[in-house]
């Protein structure tokens, strides 16, 4: 059997080098972790090109990462899935230690995933028709605001042919006319009537939890099948020419785009480039001793398992196969390990990696070297005002100090910390940016200190920094 090129997005030029760097722009260190991901993502693509009865066989390698917060697990996990467009969901593990009382089932995790990949598709089809169905608006605009001309019959049969001539002509000159109007956006303003298709309020409460939740929903959109025009009332109502084209847009979206090859297409996308990424999985390790009404974590485990290990899930958007979702997991470890799982489960995550905790050199590389780094981040929000910001190298150090000493001395929070370093340092600028348009500020290590002080050498810090 031949194999099947199903790649499409960028994915030649995907190899497990271009993955990092392309990691490296976001994600400061961890070489490992990046090194990991990389592979898995390439098998992946890999796996698409084989034959149908090889891809069937190959399954994803799942991945847990270990390491403190703040260190980049759930950003690698994020800007892997953005590379190739894949339906991407985070959960925590713990949630779901109240199923049954609180919590929702583990079943949950892919519902959501498949809602997300079908509204990911959705908006790429209506990206692709977005110019005829602003053409189609703007049409149904010209028709509302220059309605047709009446046929009136008066005179001899000649008047009348003559005088249909001249309503016709009028009629297409005042039809261009509202058109170059509404291109140059010079009726946003204007009134107008328009039919809106409204939803009705609900008649089948949503109820969370366990089935309760899918349930509800499928009596919902079945009770909006019966009924005429699929539940929605038609009304007229008058509203501005750029509410009415925000409305008529939508409604011609939806007309140009098939929902059902969209939800076909998303449910494909998830069982094929799905990535589920479980945070706090040390939280269910290893077996409790004490029985109570929540649900024990090595129940929350055995509830995973079958996900993880390949399942068929019931959706509102379809069945949804999960032997081929890379599922990477995440976790601290402090106090339990990996081994603390149950067996089962860390068969399914047969690949590990360690992220470091963070020094104050990375702390330097993370506030200047990422595409969208704090300090562009803050000189692009004090621009907005009219003030130019600037951060001088030592400032930088020292406020990578500052954050690494406050992590010591504290919980370390990894490269949260330099978010609320950094705001306790620029609060007087930030406060009064509007009133200073203009004026340049310096950041220095002498500025650092006066807004700062001794605050390190406190030794309630938690007061000032957290």
């Amino acid at each position: 059997m031949k194999a099947i090129n199903t790649v499409t997005v960028r994915e030649p030029e995907l190899t497990p080098r271009m993955i990092v760097q392309e990691l490296d722009k976001y994600i400061v260190g961890q070489a490992q972790a990046k090194r990991i991901v990389s592979i898995a993502l390439r098998n992946r693509l890999r796996r698409r090109l084989l034959t149908e009865n090889m891809r069937e066989e190959v399954t994803p390698k799942n991945i847990i990462l270990i390491g403190p917060t703040g260190v980049g697990k759930t950003e690698i996990a994020r800007r892997l899935a953005a590379l190739v467009s894949a339906p991407f969901i985070k959960v925590e593990a713990s949630k779901y230690t109240e199923v049954g009382y609180v919590g929702r089932d583990v079943e949950s995790m892919i519902r959501d995933l498949t809602h997300q990949a079908v509204n990911m598709v959705r908006e790429e089809r209506f990206a692709q028709v977005q110019p005829k169905a602003e053409a189609r608006v703007n049409e149904r605009l010209i028709e509302i605001l220059v309605p047709p001309p009446s046929k009136r019959r008066s005179g001899t049969i000649p008047d009348q042919h003559e005088a249909q001539e001249l309503r016709s002509q009028k009629y297409q000159e005042a039809r261009e006319k509202v058109r170059e109007q509404l291109k140059a956006g010079e009726l946003e303003e204007e009134n107008v009537e328009i039919e809106i298709k409204e939803a009705p309020v609900p008649m089948v409460e949503v109820f969370s939890g366990t089935n309760m939740e899918e349930i509800g929903m499928n009596l919902q959109d079945m009770m909006q099948n019966i009924m005429p025009g699929g539940g929605r009332d038609t009304r007229k109502r008058k509203t501005k020419v750029s509410e009415a084209r925000r409305r008529l847009l939508q409604e011609e979206l939806s007309r140009l785009v098939d929902i059902n090859e969209v939800k076909s297409d998303a449910v494909k996308r998830v069982e094929e480039m799905g990535i589920v990424f479980v945070d706090e999985l040390d939280k269910v390790a290893g077996r409790e001793q004490h029985r109570g009404p929540d649900v024990s974590r090595e129940g929350v485990q055995r509830d995973l398992l079958p996900i993880v290990e390949g399942t068929t899930v019931n959706t509102r958007h379809g069945e949804v196969r999960t032997h081929h979702i890379l599922f990477i997991a995440a976790g601290a470890f402090h106090v339990s390990k990996p081994s603390d799982l149950i067996p089962e489960l860390q068969g399914r995550f047969p690949l590990r990696a360690e992220l470091t905790s963070l020094k104050t050199e990375d702390f330097v590389r993370i506030l200047t070297e990422p595409r969208q780094a704090l300090t562009k981040q803050y000189k692009a929000l004090m621009e907005t005002e009219g003030v130019n910001l600037e951060f001088t190298e030592p400032a930088v150090a020292e406020m990578a100090e500052v954050a690494f000493r406050a992590n010591q001395m504290t919980e370390d929070i990894g490269a949260r910390r330099l978010h609320t370093v950094l705001e306790r340092i620029l609060e007087e600028v930030s406060f009064n940016a509007s009133e200073m348009p203009g004026n340049t500020v310096t950041v220095t290590p002498e500025y650092i200190k006066e807004r700062i002080g001794d605050l390190l050498k406190d030794q309630d810090l938690s007061r000032y920094i957290l």
